[in-house]
């Protein structure tokens, strides 16, 4: 088991909040305005965006250098669609900028391989189970 990650409110009446993961340096988290946050961190929306596009990243880079093929770095694009979301759609459109790879064989290669990081199998073929309680 993973040593926990502690979310700590940081002010009376703001919804911003302190994350605390296995002594690194802290992240931060709030809401948009429009719901009463400050704006002033990402929200958990973009944390879990955040999530697919650097797993897609570190899945691809790890393939290429397996391979020894030439990928120099790669930029990954998240767009959200979430007007669905209430209905129980949320749509993600990722762009992979592959600097440095020019064959379409390999590019191919690398947007079918990150289709098979953690992060998206676990978003689309896992059943999570949370477990809530106060102490």
């Amino acid at each position: 088991m993973h040593p926990p990650i502690v979310v700590i409110s940081e002010r009376n009446s703001a919804f911003r909040q302190r994350v605390e993961v296995n002594g690194m340096d802290d992240l931060f988290a709030d809401v948009p305005t429009v719901v009463g946050g400050d704006e002033s961190a990402p929200d958990p929306h973009d944390y879990f965006d955040i999530a697919l596009g650097t797993c897609k990243a570190i899945t691809v880079q790890m393939y290429a250098k397996r391979k020894q093929w030439p990928l120099e770095g790669i930029t990954v694009k998240v767009q959200r669609d979430d007007s669905g979301e209430r209905q129980g759609l949320y749509k993600l459109d990722v762009t992979l900028e592959l600097h440095g790879i020019s064959d379409p064989e390999q590019r191919a290669k690398l947007e079918e391989i990150s289709h098979r990081c953690p992060i998206q199998r676990l978003m689309t073929q896992t059943t999570i189970e949370i477990a809530t309680h106060t102490v």
